[in-house]
């Protein structure tokens, strides 16, 4: 752990108060009836940070009464298109304009660095514009070929109100790749962030009536998934429910919504695979593979949490991901130069630890990290960077997600055997190849069973770019064009505009 690149030092100082995030409900930021309040703790630095009206059945009740009221009078979702992009465009504006604050209390909910957080925020903005762009080109079909006296016309309508459901992880981004979205659709939503960091969300309620945005289009409760979130999933006034997070608890959300046949959009869990040939950038792979699995102290769906390498390459190639591993910042969120910060809970530092220690166990080999990291004058909330080798498919390392700094390498022989490896998992978000045969890439794929394939990068994203993934790793998608037409119900209408239809009933 000596050898490791550790940052103590911070140039951002803390805020001198903890923040109060409040619920936005018909247009108005409110405590709880009851007053109940959540205190949220940095995992960084071991102080309060922000305090969030705890939610009840009360707040999200009246939350879903306002988005209803808000959908079924029209006063968002018949706006014209371009009536809406103005919106969602001044939102953009805003959300660039408060990067700095954003930032700073992301920083301290989460625990990833703040260059990330800057990052995150400032890049959502750009989801919100292309999100309006879509407000003002979306559109249907029509049929004219149906005979002299008929035309038909396909419509695309909003679904109606939508409950989000967002997780700790990417608070902002991931807010911001569903809600504009949806509201470019015309849809009025009610949004319930993580406890863990809602202020982020509480905080956008204030741009969104800055913006413009009629109240009760959109709505905030803050509170833990029950009853808020169970409410938000399963209550008859919301026709559409989209979540991100664990797999698990996706399973919920489909059961209480399918009692109603809700519509639901989930971007669940991964356990992602890069596969690495003998004939590629192995420089280049080697920094996108330490990329991928510290990015946000691996604790991201997208995370490259297990490489199939090559066997004759693995020695080579695993030293250079080790070599790079203990260049990595590793410390002070507050710090621009931190690449990694603190893991979101001491509980979930626990079960990290535990995924590392089953592996040693089942005979795998830790090549580097392993275990809890003391950052000075910050605490014990960190992890390692830690890389494991000798992994075998049948290992829970292999096939779990750990949500962590932890990378499992597996090997292999062939390309047929590099396929099954990668397709060898009960998720299926997102996959990797590195090789400069363009055929083997392109066979990787079209055979690789993942909602996003990268070749020779990983994790290059864009908002015209759809993502979502296969098997247990979600259904419905995000971004780009079909994740805003998963806001969109479609509907036929068909016309008689002529008089030449022959009476049904003889009345002779």
């Amino acid at each position: 752990m000596n050898d490791l690149h550790i940052i103590s030092g911070q140039t951002v100082a803390l805020p001198a108060t903890a923040y109060q995030a409040r619920h936005f409900i018909d247009g108005v930021a409110q405590d709880s009836a009851d007053g109940r309040r959540s205190d949220r703790i940095s995992p960084s630095h071991g102080v309060v940070v922000s305090q969030a009206a705890l939610g009840s059945a009360v707040e999200a009740e009246a939350a879903i009464r306002a988005a209803r009221a808000a959908f079924d009078d029209g006063r968002w979702s018949r706006l014209s298109g371009k009536a809406r992009a103005a919106v969602l465009t001044r939102v953009a504006d805003l959300i660039e304009a408060n990067v700095g604050t954003l930032a700073v209390i992301e920083t301290l909910e989460s625990g990833k660095p703040i260059a990330q957080a800057r990052g995150e925020c400032g890049g959502a903005a750009d989801l919100w514009r292309y999100a309006a762009s879509l407000a003002r080109t979306s559109h249907g079909d029509s049929h004219n070929t149906l005979g002299a006296d008929i035309l038909a016309v396909v419509l695309k309508e909003p679904i109606g109100v939508v409950s989000i459901i967002t997780p700790w992880n990417f608070p902002f981004w991931i807010l911001s790749q569903k809600l504009p979205f949806a509201l470019a659709a015309g849809c009025t939503c009610v949004v319930k962030p993580s406890e863990l960091t809602p202020s982020t969300t509480a905080m956008l309620a204030g741009m969104l009536t800055e913006a413009g945005l009629p109240a009760g289009v959109c709505n905030i409760v803050l509170g833990h998934g029950n009853p808020v979130g169970s409410l938000l999933s399963g209550h008859p006034d919301v026709d559409m429910v989209t979540f991100t997070g664990s797999t698990a608890v996706g399973r919920t959300i489909t059961k209480v919504a399918g009692d109603r046949l809700k519509k639901v959009a989930l971007e669940l869990g991964g356990k992602n695979p890069q596969v690495i040939f003998p004939n590629c950038d192995l420089a280049g792979a080697a920094d996108a593979v330490t990329f991928g699995i510290f990015f946000n102290v691996g604790q991201c769906c997208n995370s490259s949490s297990r490489i199939i390498v090559h066997e004759k390459i693995a020695d080579d190639f695993v030293a250079r991901v080790v070599a790079l591993s203990r260049k990595v910042a590793f410390g002070n969120p507050l710090h621009p130069d931190t690449q990694v910060g603190a893991i979101v809970t001491p509980e979930h530092r626990e079960r990290i630890d535990a995924c590392v220690r089953a592996a040693v166990a089942a005979g795998a080999e830790v090549c580097l990290g392993g275990g809890s990291l003391t950052v000075p004058g910050l605490g014990g909330q960190f992890y390692q960077p830690t890389v494991i080798r000798g992994v075998t498919p049948d290992m829970a390392i292999a096939r779990e997600e750990v949500f962590g700094p932890v990378l499992a390498v597996l090997t292999f022989r062939t390309p047929e055997e590099a396929i099954a490896l990668a397709n060898d998992a009960t998720y299926g978000l997102s996959a990797g190849i590195w090789c400069d045969d363009i055929h083997t890439c392109l066979d990787f794929g079209r055979r690789v069973q993942a909602g996003t394939v990268w070749t020779n990068t990983w994790m290059d994203g864009f908002p015209e770019v759809t993502f979502g993934g296969v098997k247990q790793s979600g259904q419905g998608r995000e971004i780009g064009s079909y994740g805003f037409d998963e806001f969109l119900e479609v509907k036929s209408l068909v016309m008689r505009i002529g008089r030449t239809r022959a009476p049904w009933v003889n009345q002779a």
